[in-house]
């Protein structure tokens, strides 16, 4: 089932998301709803608290579902290790029609649980890295516009007042 996707100003987005404590039918029914509502977006990646669940799950495809094994499902992640830094511009979901220019790990190891509850860990370089690090802030409880400073915050965030304020957003 495709579920709304919240943006940035709920309040559920700006909160630290609690761990997953039993892998239930409800859980996989939950990350079934996230692929569905990730690919129809369409996007690489969705995180739980943006469909309005503070769990600590995300799920992320790069190749947004052009290859058979790209699909990520990342149950109580933790990044093992970061490195490097790239700089690039992203979007999000929940911040939809807006870009801007993030500064993100270049290598990113993530370990988590996968959907059956075993344990497996991922290296990720590049776009991957990238979209490890970006899921991660969402179940802290922090949005790609929230690592921005300066005038294209501002920008950013005074353009969401004024899409509110018109009932636009």
């Amino acid at each position: 089932m495709i579920r709304p996707i919240l943006k940035y100003g709920d309040d559920v987005l700006h909160q630290e998301a609690q761990p997953v404590v039993d892998l239930t039918a409800e859980i996989d029914r939950l990350i079934d709803d996230m692929i569905d509502t990730m690919y129809a977006a369409p996007g690489i990646g969705l995180a739980a608290p943006q469909i309005g669940v503070s769990l600590r799950i995300f799920v992320v495809d790069v190749s947004v579902g052009r290859e058979r094994d790209g699909l990520m499902v990342m149950i109580n992640p933790s990044f093992v290790e970061r490195e490097g830094m790239q700089l690039e511009e992203e979007g999000c979901l929940s911040v939809p029609d807006f870009n801007a220019t993030v500064v993100r790990p270049a290598r990113a190891v993530v370990k988590a649980l996968d959907r059956t509850g075993a344990e497996y860990q991922r290296d990720g370089t590049g776009l991957l890295a990238r979209a490890f690090q970006h899921e991660m802030d969402h179940l802290d409880g922090t949005l790609f516009v929230d690592r921005l400073r300066g005038i294209k915050r501002d920008m950013i965030l005074r353009r969401i007042r004024k899409l509110s304020r018109a009932g636009k957003w």
